[in-house]
């Protein structure tokens, strides 16, 4: 039986993409996402923890996500995980894990906070865009321009 390697995340964004283009002239965006899980101490205090998740969009995807994302703004993103690894300057071996993503959905407006009552009038008037998987493969590791 095959794998499963799907990632689906909902948060905000911690700056505004960056968009470049490969050698080949292949865009790619790449942004930061912030997800947030809280909750309860054994002590009664309220907790937070932020995990921040490297995302990139190529193609089609990636422009729009480069054109509506910006710094706050809520979205939705479905995906996958992907490791690569290039050497640096020094000779030293690096790694990055990031979500390749394949859904966005753009959620509210930079900065706004919704309750879950509000999210579904959000998700009905947001853009919703989803690459073909075809065109969501890169090249190669060699044309990744960061």
């Amino acid at each position: 039986m095959a794998g499963v390697n799907k990632v689906i995340l909902v948060g905000r964004l911690g700056a505004d993409p960056e968009m470049k283009y490969t050698s080949t002239g292949t865009g790619v965006c790449r942004f930061n996402l912030a997800t947030s899980e809280n909750w309860t101490g054994k002590d009664g205090q309220k907790q937070e923890r932020t995990e921040w998740h490297r995302v990139i969009a190529w193609t089609k995807l990636g422009e729009l996500c480069n054109e509506y994302l910006k710094k706050g703004r809520q979205a939705y993103i479905e995906g996958r995980i992907q490791t690569r690894s290039w050497d640096d300057k020094n000779g030293t071996k690096r790694y990055t894990t990031e979500v390749v993503a394949t859904t966005v959905q753009f959620l509210g407006s930079p900065g706004e906070r919704t309750t879950s009552s509000e999210a579904s009038s959000f998700q009905q008037d947001s853009t919703f865009v989803e690459e073909p998987l075809a065109a969501a493969e890169p090249a190669g590791d060699e044309d990744i321009p960061f």
